[in-house]
């Protein structure tokens, strides 16, 4: 994507595809205003004085072998737009063949159409938002479910970003004292004290690691909350997949060790949209292709947002043991695990309490299940505030510079602890200070705005 002719005037549909009581045409540009003007024709005019800012007019648009179309016109005529640039807002009728005729008018008068994400690019270039920023737009248009939208909408408001340059600031401020003391070295005047250096890094230090933990924990969530069913070979897990999905999608069997693989599935928990993944069992004396699936489920288990261990409640004492002890190992590799009781519908042919599962279910009967789906979206709504500050693409866009500015403030702490010398300090917090901005964007490419904007749709 080039930024060169970012003044030309482009246009496109910014309301979602399909027919509608309203749609959007969207134009931007230093002469939008003007070229909007060829095609439209306001009947109230003096909406125009009420506000330097924006005004709507009511009107008409007008083409050539077209009856006239009643149309309002939301026009922002300063740089105080959501692109920063005069723009205009057509909205009437929202049928597709009617506004691609709209866009086919203003094109013959010299608007060009608009590029996939183009509006946000120039709010961006605009200084309007900031990349982190820019990104939470898509962030909202994909949202899932409720906390994807809330993490989305965190992050658009600045959330991140305010995070992020409260922390470039410090680190500048500390730059600048640093160079300035190299300035006077010779006179010997200490402008930061050795230990508030120390303190200054181990701040950001701390800062960015916490960033780096919630975006990789951002990527392991793959956008997409994830419920994992695991527990030994027979304990229900399929059955009871079945049921919180509403399919027969997974094999059930009386056979131990029936499911071979993974099956995954989307299903609602209240406000919450969730992947629910149903795993081979776990049984260490596999081998083979079967431990290999053994294996996967693990994997799958340990980057799970919750885990929920079934246990058949009609289990012997011998399964039992080995399902205590699968349990207390799953546990030493993630605390996110509910404990699950299957099979509640036999519950009265066992002599054996099950009291410590957080919940006892019957996939058979029905038993259990809209509680065991309250307590899910509980738990994950629990697990929500902090640890979803970046929405998807940040996070992946983020994780190389967070890491690179980390361990460069910590080779700037060490070297100020060793006193190697302020132009090393000084040469390592600069290091840190560019890779933050790459991530708010101070620092850039064509070549990553055209990665980040290409994956918007036209006319956002």
């Amino acid at each position: 994507m080039f930024t060169a002719d970012i003044d030309q005037t482009i246009a496109a549909v910014a309301s979602a595809p399909g027919n509608a009581g309203r749609g959007i045409v969207r134009v931007s540009g230093v002469d939008a205003v003007s070229l909007v003007g060829q095609v439209f024709n306001a009947t109230d005019t003096h909406a125009r004085a009420t506000s330097p800012v924006s005004y709507r007019e009511t009107g008409t648009i007008r083409m050539p072998d077209f009856p006239p179309v009643p149309c309002d016109a939301w026009v922002w005529p300063t740089a105080r737009s959501y692109t920063g640039q005069p723009m205009v807002e057509l909205h009437l009728p929202g049928s597709p063949p009617l506004l691609e005729r709209v866009l086919e008018a203003l094109f013959q008068y010299g608007v060009r159409p608009a590029r996939a994400g183009e509006f946000t690019l120039r709010a961006f270039l605009a200084g309007r938002m900031d990349l982190a920023q820019a990104e939470a737009v898509l962030g909202v248009i994909d949202a899932d479910d409720y906390e994807e939208l809330t993490a989305a909408l965190n992050q658009l408001a600045g959330g991140l970003s305010g995070k992020l340059l409260q922390l470039r600031g410090d680190l500048l401020e500390l730059l600048a004292d640093l160079e300035a003391g190299l300035d006077f070295v010779e006179e010997d005047i200490e402008f930061v004290s050795r230990q508030e250096v120390l303190r200054r890094l181990q701040n950001g230090i701390d800062l960015v690691r916490r960033l780096e933990d919630q975006a990789d924990g951002r990527m392991l969530s793959d956008d997409q909350l994830r419920v994992v069913l695991a527990g030994l070979p027979n304990a229900g897990k399929s059955t009871l997949f079945n049921a919180l999905s509403n399919s027969d999608e997974a094999i059930v069997s009386s056979v131990a060790g029936t499911t071979r693989d993974y099956l995954s599935a989307k299903v609602s928990c209240g406000e919450l949209a969730i992947e629910l993944v149903d795993t081979a069992g776990l049984d260490q004396s596999d081998s083979g292709i079967d431990g290999f699936a053994q294996q996967l489920g693990g994997d799958r288990a340990g980057e799970a947002d919750l885990v929920l261990w079934c246990m058949a409640i009609d289990a012997t004492s011998e399964e039992r043991l080995a399902d205590q002890l699968a349990f207390e190992q799953l546990k030493s590799r993630t605390n996110r695990v509910l404990l699950v009781a299957t099979r509640g519908d036999l519950m009265g042919n066992v002599d054996h309490e099950s009291s410590h599962a957080a919940l006892t279910v019957s996939a058979m009967t029905g038993a259990g299940l809209d509680e065991l789906r309250s307590l899910m979206a509980e738990t994950l709504s629990e697990r929500s505030p902090g640890e979803r500050q970046f929405v998807g693409s940040t996070a992946a866009r983020s994780r190389d510079s967070l890491r690179r500015s980390c361990e460069s403030l910590e080779r700037a702490h060490d070297a100020a602890d060793a006193r190697l010398g302020d132009e090393l300090v000084s040469f390592e917090t600069r290091a840190a200070i560019e890779a933050l901005g790459e991530i708010v964007g101070t620092i850039y490419t064509d070549d990553l705005l055209d990665q980040i904007f290409s994956r918007f749709c036209i006319g956002k």
